[in-house]
């Protein structure tokens, strides 16, 4: 029992030891992005800008159809983050502003409030609701997949920063996957229980066709 001991030991030493340790990955935004990300940069190529990214120095511009903006720092913008399993986004929301319903179905997110106030809370798996107000320091956490969304809860501008659990975690607005697209009127009616003017109308406001 002791030899076998020893012997597990010393394999495990031996393993650690030969294993080849990679620091990061930083995203070579030229080559190929796979399931598991991007592929890696050189390292001869990588500097320091790589692990820095600026663009939350500015609010995002509100001046849209929901009134409000969100601005990633995922993989894309922010190839540091590649094959780490993090990043970041900034929300910035205007006054009756909306981040309509949506999905990360490749993360979970936890909000901050640093400014303003936001009436935000997301459904699960079961058709539970889960709502509330945050006020400014509150954080909240919608877990992988679920259908969530942040509306503006005060009369000024309210800012947050969502964190994620994965360097590229996916976006589906509901919304817009229903009428900003080409799926046929006829089958929105028939899924969904609205009738033709009501699609016809959001399809018109969205970009949508069909």
């Amino acid at each position: 029992m002791i030899k076998l001991s020893i012997f597990l030991t010393l394999t495990l030493l031996i393993s650690t030891s030969t294993a080849s340790v990679q620091d990061f990955c930083v995203a070579d935004l030229m080559g190929p992005q796979t399931p598991s990300g991007y592929t890696c940069k050189p390292p001869a190529n990588v500097t320091a800008e790589d692990f820095v990214f600026t663009g939350f120095r500015k609010g995002g511009n509100t001046t849209n159809i929901i009134n409000a903006a969100v601005s990633p720092a995922f993989d894309a913008q922010f190839p540091g983050l590649n094959g780490l399993g993090l990043s970041i986004a900034r929300l910035d929301l205007a006054p009756g502003g909306v981040i309509p319903m949506h999905t990360h179905p490749g993360a979970s997110e936890v909000i901050l409030v640093v400014q303003g106030s936001l009436v935000t809370g997301f459904v699960s798996s079961a058709n539970a609701v889960y709502v509330k107000k945050l006020l400014k320091g509150d954080i909240m956490v919608y877990p992988q997949g679920l259908l969530h969304f942040q509306i503006n809860g005060g009369g000024k501008t309210s800012v947050a920063f969502a964190s994620f659990s994965s360097p590229n975690p996916g976006l589906q607005i509901t919304d817009f996957a229903l009428f900003a697209n080409n799926l046929p009127s006829m089958l929105i009616e028939k899924t969904t229980f609205l009738d033709d003017a009501q699609v016809k109308k959001l399809k018109s406001v969205l970009g949508g066709t069909g």
